[in-house]
């Protein structure tokens, strides 16, 4: 059980049967072409590996603000539904926390949709706090 960074395609593309379930709007092909496009932003993909296949995976980026400072934002952060309650998405979050201080960040930060009440309850227990409101207005229709 590793985990690792996803760089090239067929790597990303094993990571899309669990990133869909937190995404379900994305197809295989959307999904690639997004990722790809998000990496010129600096957007990566780590994946915990179980029984040779992600089990676990975090679409993450560094970013720096006036109000942070530098940190590791985590864009999303999903366990598949059957490997859930086995430790994954700790170890996911704790491998991002030690990446977060490797590349000398502050801290790190997430956003979670209001209804996830049990994501949110995991995240308390893994020691982060909310300490913010996201808000958000559409503007257009998206480019991918």
């Amino acid at each position: 059980m590793g985990i690792h960074l996803a760089g090239s395609d067929q790597e990303i593309a094993a990571c899309f049967p669990v990133m869909c379930q937190l995404r379900p709007h994305l197809t295989p092909d959307a999904f690639l072409a997004r990722v790809r496009l998000q990496e010129r932003a600096g957007y990566r993909i780590a994946y915990l590996e179980a029984n040779g296949r992600p089990v676990a995976v975090a679409g993450f980026r560094i970013l720096e603000t006036l109000v942070s400072g530098r940190f590791l934002n985590v864009d999303d952060l999903v366990t598949l539904d059957a490997e859930r309650s086995k430790g994954h998405g700790a170890k996911l979050l704790g491998w991002l926390l030690g990446h977060a201080r490797t590349e000398g960040c502050q801290g790190l930060e997430l956003d979670s949709g209001v209804q996830r009440k049990d994501a949110h309850r995991f995240y308390e227990r893994q020691g982060l706090k909310i300490c913010a409101y996201h808000f958000e207005i559409s503007v257009g229709k998206p480019s991918i």
